[in-house]
């Protein structure tokens, strides 16, 4: 049997936002494996320049992500919705192992199978160098 990830499509307004609250607290969790199980075995990922195949490529990304973006913490906001995609708009502050801050604002695209997994994610990001007085988002 397929894995499923309620909740399923085609959403409601409550659904999708129960689905971006979802994938808020997997990614904030920074648990590659975690957050790698809410998506298809070839799910199909644009990451900034990036492009992400499958869940074996997804975890070894997530894994080099929060080995760099160290403190990281992530808000996420429905932006608008259909029968089997979410848009979202997002923001999520690191530091560097340096010690430097930065905020990063995107959006991303999200399409679900019939199972509620996540097939594709394009997402488009840019990062702002902030110092630790700026930041908004608490651990």
């Amino acid at each position: 049997m397929a894995d499923r990830r309620p909740p399923l499509p085609p959403f409601t307004e409550d659904t999708a936002r129960r689905k971006v609250q979802l994938a808020e607290d997997a990614w904030n969790s920074r648990d590659p494996e975690k957050v790698a199980l809410a998506y298809t075995e070839d799910s199909e990922w644009r990451n900034r320049d990036q492009f992400i195949n499958g869940r074996a490529e997804i975890v070894r990304f997530l894994r080099g992500k929060w080995e760099r973006e160290l403190d990281y913490r992530l808000r996420k906001e429905l932006w608008a919705f259909t029968d089997n995609r979410i848009a979202v708009r997002f923001e999520y502050e690191y530091r560097t192992a340096e010690g430097h801050w930065f905020r990063a604002y995107g959006n991303e695209n999200w399409e679900f199978d019939a199972n509620g997994l996540m097939r594709k994610r394009y997402a488009s990001i840019n990062d702002l160098p902030i110092t630790p007085d700026e930041r908004r988002i608490s651990l």
